[in-house]
């Protein structure tokens, strides 16, 4: 069978890989899905050729945690704390879904993160109501061809969350068997775990043991303030023995000092998502923090019930949050902030890859590497004229940027459009499902139940 190659010329290249760097009027040649070579001037032949011109050509975003499951109610809760969110979310909506709604919710979620330039998404799953639940969100991101880590969670209801004596479901070993018995495909599995505090001591030793019998990483929140809990997830984890690298800490806002040292210390990762931690108020984004101590944090959408589902968003939220802490009490001290903008896209994509242990695989255009790649178009009114090309992305881009898209060399988007996606049926099925849950919660406006009017 001969390859299939695919040959991106003349682009600006922004590797994300120092060794590599960033090439104006770069090429990239992909073959059989995955980088062969990135520089200036290379030849190709018998390979479909992408004219790159005008274009950042960059590795796909990595979003380390986002609840995909909730795009059919997006916006619901767009300006709520987070006891509201526990309450209405978890207590209320996630109860009223059917498998349908999970699979049209991953599904359309995947395509979301496609277009907006993500390529790799950690899908923590806390709504596998019953194993059926569970296969649709497989199946939904299997459907969209996104690259992901299917983070398998517990049902929706308080009875899981607070102090729970449950076990996590053991269908997670019949999920591994069917759909994961390899670790090198498009979708791998992930535990999304529950704290002690979340869960009781027992339960949270019992859940770790599951998934390093498993042989899967572990995605856990921590450090989210909630009213009247006082809860040190991390440490309570330091007692009974159960960090380690396999381990990623999500939040981590009202995580202690000596906490985040531990983290450092047991070789964890981090994930942050600083919209909606200083929207809900989980606490201060702990950017420098962890930096201080050698953690690389990894950028995370979270919940597009409050949300924008891009990553632009989040990586202008984390740059401008960590570097007004830095101001002085006095003008007769600089201000002197460290953090720059080439960081926070370090955390969006190459730090996000190590957060999910693939950075053998994506997160930056190195040879060797999966071509999941995204091609900017930076002769925009948003975006022209480039002066400094990660600038340009972090600071001045957004999703209608987003021209091209590819997963292990695959074309998803191109020009501008999703690709082999039937977009209005996809919408129809998002306002079914919309209107089927939040009818059942009381929370679906009047205007969204009435037939639309025709002309």
């Amino acid at each position: 069978m001969s390859s299939q190659r695919l040959f991106i010329r003349n682009g600006f290249v922004v590797s994300m890989d120092p060794n590599v760097g960033d090439i104006p009027n770069g090429d990239v040649l992909v073959e059989d899905g995955a980088i062969v070579e990135v520089g200036r001037g290379l030849g190709a032949s018998e390979a479909e050729e992408i004219d790159a011109t005008g274009m950042i050509v960059m590795p796909g975003f990595v979003d380390t945690h986002r609840h995909t499951w909730q795009t059919p109610v997006r916006g619901v809760l767009p300006c709520c704390t987070l006891d509201h969110y526990f309450a209405v979310m978890l207590g209320s909506i996630g109860g009223h879904y059917r498998p349908e709604d999970v699979h049209i919710g991953n599904y359309a979620g995947a395509l979301e993160a496609l277009n907006g330039g993500v390529t790799t998404l950690l899908d923590w799953s806390h709504i596998n109501n019953t194993p059926d639940h569970s296969d649709a969100a497989i199946q939904g991101l299997k459907d969209a061809g996104i690259r992901a880590i299917y983070a398998h969670g517990v049902p929706t209801g308080g009875e899981w969350w607070s102090f729970s004596e449950l076990n996590h479901p053991e269908d997670v070993r019949r999920i591994r068997e069917t759909y994961f018995s390899s670790d090198d495909q498009l979708l791998t599995l992930a535990l999304a775990a529950r704290a002690p505090g979340n869960s009781n001591f027992e339960v949270a030793k019992h859940d770790w043991e599951l998934a390093r019998d498993l042989g899967i990483r572990i995605s856990v929140h921590v450090g989210m303030r909630l009213t009247t809990v006082h809860v040190h997830h991390v440490k309570n984890l330091d007692d009974l023995g159960l960090l380690g690298p396999d381990t990623t800490y999500i939040h981590c806002t009202d995580s202690t000092d000596e906490e985040l040292d531990l983290i450092a210390e047991t070789g964890g990762t981090a994930s942050l998502a600083p919209y909606v931690e200083m929207l809900m108020g989980h606490g201060y984004p702990p950017t420098g923090r962890l930096l201080k101590r050698g953690v690389r944090p990894s950028l995370s959408v979270d919940v597009v019930s409050s949300v924008p589902g891009e990553m632009f968003t989040q990586m202008r939220t984390a740059l401008v949050h960590e570097r007004i802490g830095a101001f002085t009490d006095t003008p007769d001290e600089a201000f002197a902030p460290t953090l720059t903008h080439r960081d926070v896209l370090e955390f969006a994509t190459i730090d996000g890859a190590r957060a999910c242990a693939l950075d053998d695989k994506v997160g930056s255009l190195t040879p060797g590497k999966q071509a999941d790649i995204v091609l900017l178009n930076v002769n925009a009114i948003n975006t022209a004229p480039m002066v400094d090309p990660v600038g340009t992305i972090v600071v001045f881009a957004d999703t209608s940027n987003v021209d091209s898209v590819f997963v292990a060399g695959r074309a998803v988007k191109r020009h501008g459009r999703l690709v082999d996606v039937d977009i209005d049926r996809v919408v129809k099925k998002l306002e079914e499902s919309r209107n089927h849950i939040l009818s059942r919660g009381g929370l679906l406006p009047e205007w969204a139940a009435e037939p639309m009017a025709t002309v």
